[in-house]
């Protein structure tokens, strides 16, 4: 089989710019210049697979680990430190401790996470969400792309670090392998309107088609059995979830950081209506730094619509009209 021929590339650098490079059209002729031989293995299995695993790079994660457990452990509504009690009548969530909790804000800053990130997407990453856990959440298959969606598609991703090891009767993390490559399923594609919509779950109008989708493609669940200080980095269109838990004493402690990419729309697609212009839009910050991350499309700031009249127009519209008023 002969060499892949090198792909011509933009004043970017890259032909196709506008998607991450490991979800490249072209992945296989990409020169992925500049990685170590582990990093391209990284890049070939989340090009793959949609996720891929790595040892966390901190040389201090052991102690950062039992001071979160330490410090955060009095806030759960879980009874820690009863080894015999249930676990899983809690809430087993923190939102955003990072704003509280200097180790939080370490690990979803990490500076070779950033990098690596960076390198693999093709744009700067930076962290904007934090999610703590002391059991497993038992959460049904989703995508986040529901959730947390940019404009170009796909500059999302998250890492999940394991904070003990995970046996299967802890409910452990699970993942259905390549369902990134699948479509990305959409208010459009399902016949709903989203904005201005009200949910219980933002992931549940979609729960049928994913399901639909694992049928028609012969896909079944694959659980993460991590060990303490491995770390699953996986894309904004796999899906995912929590395993149900067949050990209720069991704790399954975890933390998760998402992660958006410079230069992009930052929005809520279970609450937008794309071709209506009405976007949820989200107003970020980098937890790295707290510098604010403005929405923009191929570098120009986008308004939020919401505080702009213009919620009849189309988001194409809205992009072609300002253009044609600078030609």
């Amino acid at each position: 089989m002969s060499e892949p021929t090198a792909t011509p590339q933009t004043k970017s650098g890259r032909l196709f710019p506008g998607v991450p490079l490991i979800e490249s059209p072209v992945f296989e002729s990409e020169t992925l210049e500049g990685f170590t031989e582990q990093e391209k293995a990284l890049a070939r299995s989340l090009h793959a697979d949609g996720f891929g695993v790595i040892d966390f790079p901190d040389p201090e994660i052991d102690a950062r680990i039992d001071r979160i457990r330490r410090n955060l452990g009095p806030r759960y509504d879980i009874p820690l430190d009863d080894p015999a009690a249930e676990k899983t009548k809690g809430d087993p969530r923190i939102q955003d401790a990072w704003t509280e909790d200097e180790d939080v804000h370490a690990i979803a800053s990490n500076p070779a996470i950033l990098d690596l990130l960076s390198k693999l997407y093709g744009r700067r990453a930076f962290p904007f969400q934090t999610l703590n856990f002391a059991v497993g959440t038992q959460q049904a298959a989703h995508t986040d792309s529901v959730h947390f969606s940019s404009l170009p598609e796909r500059f999302m991703c998250g890492v999940w670090l394991a904070m003990e090891d995970i046996p299967a009767e802890a409910g452990p993390l699970f993942y259905v392998r390549g369902s990134h490559r699948w479509p990305i399923i959409t208010n459009a594609m399902i016949g709903r309107r989203g904005y201005g919509s009200e949910l219980n779950s933002a992931q549940d109008p979609y729960a049928d088609a994913w399901q639909a989708l694992c049928d028609a493609n012969g896909k079944s669940k694959e659980p993460f059995l991590a060990r303490k200080g491995q770390a699953l980095i996986w894309t904004a269109n796999l899906l995912h979830g929590g395993s149900r838990q067949t050990d209720r004493t069991l704790t399954r402690w975890s933390q998760v950081t998402h992660y958006f990419f410079d230069d992009c729309i930052y929005y809520t697609p279970a609450f937008s209506d794309e071709a209506l212009g009405r976007l949820a839009l989200r107003n970020l910050v980098s937890i790295a730094d707290q510098t604010p991350k403005p929405n923009k499309y191929l570098g120009e700031i986008v308004d939020d619509p919401r505080h702009a009249n213009r919620s009849r127009r189309g988001l194409v519209g809205n992009l072609a009209k300002r253009v044609m008023k600078r030609g």
